[in-house]
């Protein structure tokens, strides 16, 4: 089965790619880490190549879409963003085209709220191929990560979305706090019971900021020890996430991303009363699929 699309993820720190059969069958992938920061200036259309020139000249025609960094001001070109609400044809009206009927960016979203902007870059694709492949036209959807997004979907369209800084936070203060000097060098070991009593704690009275400093007195009064209060963090952080988005009693929510990730916020939400649907990396190429097939760059 010859592949009928080049998808490509291309973030901050890594880049995925997929060759993609016209049915959505996924021929074969490729992962590298290769994002952003490590491609110099001038030099993306160099790391492309390395990466995917052996399927391109395999495939001679074989058209690319990418989503992601790749389109940011620091990218290979810059796409401005497409203003929510949005859907898939708003997106497949203002692709960029690198490479003229071969390579093309997605543009990413934007949306603003009490002259606030917000973006996203990425996420969107990953959003409408959990919709595609959920059969849902409207959603609440959290996609975990360095910079968590919630996206609203109606008839869809994605109205709405938030950005929490909640991994990059988590690695900060893992890190480069006084807090890191108690935690273990990595994340290696979760306890489960540390990280619902976080999740429960961050919707006590209080705030985040005194909650936070509960896990350096923890350690203090050897209470608990490092991988405890690691998981104990991760329940803090997560948990005040949760705690902002103020659902509905017993909304559904989608969410997309890295199993380890998933089901944390899985059991998160399950603690709040809130079933989860989990969805992995297929979202992603089942979105940028649905995007080439609407922009006319695959057949339907």
């Amino acid at each position: 089965m010859d592949p009928a699309l080049l998808a490509v993820d291309w973030g901050t720190s890594a880049l995925r790619g997929a060759l993609l059969a016209a049915d959505g069958a996924v021929l074969v992938e490729h992962a590298a880490p290769r994002g952003l920061l490590s491609v110099p200036p001038g030099g993306w259309a160099v790391a492309f190549e390395a990466e995917f020139g052996a399927w391109l000249s395999a495939y001679p025609g074989l058209p690319c879409l990418m989503a992601g960094m790749v389109g940011s001001r620091q990218g290979w070109v810059e796409v401005r963003y497409s203003a929510c609400p949005a859907g898939l044809a708003d997106l497949a009206a203002q692709l960029r085209w690198v490479q003229p009927e071969r390579i093309a960016i997605v543009p990413g979203l934007s949306v603003e709220v009490d002259g606030l902007p917000d973006v996203m870059r990425g996420e969107e694709t990953q959003v409408f191929g959990a919709l595609a492949l959920l059969g849902l036209s409207q959603a609440t959807l959290v996609l975990p990560g360095t910079h968590s997004k919630w996206v609203t979907v109606q008839g869809d369209r994605i109205i709405h979305f938030a950005t929490h800084m909640t991994g990059e936070v988590y690695a900060l203060l893992r890190h480069q706090s006084i807090l890191a000097r108690t935690l273990p060098a990595d994340d290696a070991a979760w306890v489960v019971e540390a990280f619902d009593l976080g999740v429960a704690q961050a919707h006590a009275p209080g705030g985040l900021l005194h909650q936070l400093f509960s896990v350096r007195a923890l350690a203090l009064f050897d209470r608990q020890d490092g991988p405890w209060l690691a998981s104990y963090l991760s329940g803090l952080l997560i948990g005040d996430e949760l705690r902002a988005q103020a659902l509905p009693a017993g909304q559904a929510v989608v969410a997309v991303g890295s199993p380890l990730l998933t089901d944390r916020y899985r059991r998160a939400l399950a603690q709040r009363g809130h079933p989860v649907r989990p969805m992995g990396a297929e979202a992603a190429w089942t979105g940028l699929l649905a995007l080439a097939k609407t922009s006319g760059i695959v057949r339907a």
